[in-house]
């Protein structure tokens, strides 16, 4: 798809007025630049909770500075009635139950919502309590949201879009490719570590997540709310194990499935170029991936190496773009019958 920007273009077809709540988070201010910066979009608003003070938000990221001094306004429900018929999607990057509180809200009044929490994740209402300490409060929408897995999506996007989580972002870029063409073993469990930067746990300070205390740990064992939206993306059980690192961001994780008897590594490498082929912002690599080369870009790399009926499959993303921010903006751009990745890239728009 092209990306090049005519002015017939922005002539005939006005910017998407944008709103993003919850914008002084780490995820939520990725989202206001690249906004900021896509063509295509307007940032209109920026919210973060109620009771703060509004401030623009460069006072609260002095690196954006002159590029970003939007007001951080202070949300509160009486906004929806200021903004409707001003905004034409809304991106939340809320915790989970305040996304699920607001969404319906802001869809009453004919806006597109966006959501990069986990309340529209997973299919199965019965799975909240569980995973994620509460119980769900509209079943409902948790039938038509759409989980935007975007390489993967094969429905259109409706009037809520459910981002993917980031862990299952990486895991589930790696292995769906081999599960899909019917390679791995019909009783392989996948074993799956991951590894993300401290800026996956938020902005809000806290002991284990301080400097001083993060070393590298494993934790959330067999509970981590991304294990059952991995399950099903999977469509199958998974021993998902998550680690917290001393770096600031990104994910690296690591995916061990058993292939059928007799499958071939050309079978295998097919597999991947067929699912990538014509996906902008996955990366085949010849070697492991790093983190360090996908920070601040809206890649996933991935690695894969086999040995006879086993294979390790090595994906890296940015967990505040590829696992957040710019999936959104992907799913967003596609919703508006955008260019897929407008947006996405500092100077030069790619198709």
């Amino acid at each position: 798809m092209s990306s090049q920007v005519t002015a017939t273009e922005f002539q005939q077809s006005p910017a998407i007025r944008s709103a993003v709540l919850g914008a002084a988070g780490y995820s939520g201010v990725e989202l206001c630049a690249l906004i900021a910066r896509n063509p295509y979009f307007e940032l209109c608003y920026a919210y973060a909770s109620a009771g703060r003070q509004p401030e623009p938000l460069s006072a609260l990221y002095p690196r954006f500075s002159q590029q970003l001094d939007i007001m951080v306004q202070p949300w509160t429900d009486a906004e929806i009635n200021a903004i409707a018929g001003k905004v034409d999607v809304a991106f939340l990057a809320l915790p989970h139950e305040a996304s699920e509180e607001v969404a319906p809200k802001l869809m009453a009044a004919g806006i597109v919502v966006v959501d990069l929490s986990g309340a529209f994740r997973l299919k199965n209402p019965a799975l909240y309590p569980q995973y994620y300490g509460y119980a769900h409060q509209q079943p409902a929408l948790l039938e038509t949201a759409v989980y935007s897995l975007m390489e993967w999506l094969d429905k259109p996007l409706p009037q809520l879009i459910s981002v993917p989580g980031c862990y299952p972002t990486a895991c589930s870029l790696a292995l769906l490719p081999l599960l899909n063409a019917g390679l791995v073993a019909d009783d392989c469990i996948p074993v799956i570590n991951a590894t993300s930067g401290v800026s996956g746990a938020g902005r809000k300070a806290a002991l284990n997540t301080s400097f001083c205390e993060v070393g590298l740990n494993a934790y959330g064992f067999f509970k981590h709310r991304h294990r059952p939206e991995i399950e099903q993306n999977l469509g199958r059980k998974v021993v998902f194990t998550p680690h917290l690192g001393n770096f600031k961001r990104g994910i690296l994780a690591t995916s061990v499935v058993t292939l059928k008897a007799g499958v071939s590594s050309e079978q295998v490498t097919a597999a991947f170029n067929d699912a990538y082929a014509n996906k902008p912002l996955v990366r085949l690599l010849g070697r492991s991936p790093n983190v360090a080369d996908v920070e601040g870009l809206p890649y996933c790399d991935i690695f894969w190496q086999q040995d006879g009926e086993q294979v390790v499959v090595v994906s890296a993303i940015d967990n505040l773009l590829k696992g957040a921010a710019a999936q959104a903006m992907q799913a967003a751009n596609v919703k508006f019958a955008k260019p897929e990745t407008a947006g996405l890239f500092q100077g030069a728009h790619h198709g």
